[in-house]
């Protein structure tokens, strides 16, 4: 398993303490390319805040994106079960979950990948949804904003990639192609199910849904993962803190339901 969590979004963040400044950028253009890629996602985000809409990617405001605590914590537990059920699992968090190590990488070697982080869905462009890795710390290739072109790209032969982050499930219908969105996108670089949400969900009923899930897919029985997230679901029905569908509801599984 491959878990990707707690990237660092703002060069402030205490863990920046002491490190080295981030390679230069290869040119004025090509960053000016990628910034306005990241801005016009984030500022469709905001644009739906200021209309009333809820704050998207676990808590955001004001066009700033917040660290997801819960994340880590989330990642640690994960790989946690995964050691006790003899797998193996790595973790990419703070610098390390980054855009580099997704794109150079061998990810084939995966059999599950799990994303942990902010999506941020561009409604209007969706070439522009995507998920957000570390934005500080990135060579002159990456701006730690991974597009769905950038997706499209990938090589990957995971069973599961799930998105544990929000509106990672929605997309645009473009005439003659479908909706254009992150599931399509992680389907052709090769996972046949991919697991998204379909609206903007809560950090930590989130850590502790993705935790069950977890506990239930690696457990001896090795259900499917659409029995593992049906479990999941009635374990949270069950603990009258997080029973509202709000917090279970969201997140679905998309293509081989085996």
């Amino acid at each position: 398993m491959l878990l990707v969590a707690d990237p660092v979004f703002d060069s402030h963040d205490a863990r920046m303490r002491g490190s080295k400044p981030a390679a230069a950028a290869a040119g004025a253009e090509e960053l000016a390319s990628r910034a306005l890629s990241f801005e016009s996602a984030l500022s469709d985000v905001t644009e739906r805040e200021s209309a009333g809409g809820p704050p998207a990617g676990g808590g955001q405001g004001g066009g700033v994106l917040v660290r997801l605590v819960g994340t880590r914590e989330e990642a640690q537990q994960i790989a946690r079960l995964a050691a006790a059920s003899g797998r193996k699992a790595d973790k990419w968090l703070d610098l390390e979950a980054s855009e580099a190590n997704i794109e150079d990488r061998d990810l084939r070697q995966y059999r599950v990948l799990h994303f942990a982080t902010h999506g941020l869905l561009n409604a209007e462009r969706p070439q522009f949804t995507g998920v957000v890795l570390s934005l500080v710390g990135n060579n002159e290739t990456s701006d730690g904003f991974l597009r769905t072109d950038e997706i499209f790209n990938l090589r990957l032969s995971s069973p599961l990639v799930m998105l544990s982050a929000c509106e990672t499930g929605l997309g645009k219908e473009m005439r003659g192609e479908g909706v254009i969105g992150l599931t399509r996108a992680f389907m052709y670089a090769g996972a046949p199910a991919v697991g998204v949400s379909l609206w903007s969900v809560a950090d930590k009923s989130t850590a502790e849904l993705m935790t069950d899930f977890y506990k239930n897919l690696l457990g001896k029985a090795g259900p499917p993962p659409t029995a593992a997230m049906r479990a999941a679901r009635l374990q949270m029905i069950a603990n009258k803190k997080y029973s509202a569908p709000f917090y279970w509801a969201p997140f679905v599984l998309n293509g081989d339901w085996k």
